[in-house]
């Protein structure tokens, strides 16, 4: 967006698009065109900062800017996208492990209930003789 233009103005130019809804395909990002537009002052929002970020670009740009050459910067997205990988797969690891955990956690009988299965059918025992 051009600052000097309305909040709902055109766009100078589509560089990518985000679906939050499909986990497996939620964005699409034109890498050169937005290195373009970082080149030349652009400011990414919030949103697109997160975007840029998980993507890699975010760290790619960083590379550019310390002055790395192309090299270089290739052997350090490799090394970027094997480390974001090992990540996702621990984060996967970590939620099977907490599920694994909350249905053991549902499967075990608590005390708890079992004293309130108690006193209910205590309560309710006398609620019936007071009937009579």
């Amino acid at each position: 967006m051009d600052s000097r233009k309305r909040r709902d103005g055109a766009a100078i130019e589509q560089v990518g698009w985000y679906n939050p809804i499909d986990p497996e395909h939620s964005y699409d990002l034109k890498s050169d065109r937005i290195m373009h537009w970082l080149g030349e002052g652009a400011v990414p929002t919030d949103a697109a900062q997160k975007l840029i970020r998980r993507s890699g670009l975010a760290h790619r740009w960083h590379l550019i800017k310390q002055g790395h050459d192309d090299d270089t910067i290739d052997k350090e997205m490799k090394k970027w996208v094997l480390k974001r990988e090992d990540t996702k797969n621990k984060r996967k690891e970590k939620a099977v492990k907490k599920a694994d955990t909350k249905k053991d956690k549902e499967m075990t009988p608590d005390n708890d209930n079992k004293t309130k299965d108690i006193k209910s059918q205590d309560l309710s025992d006398s609620d019936s003789k007071e009937e009579e």
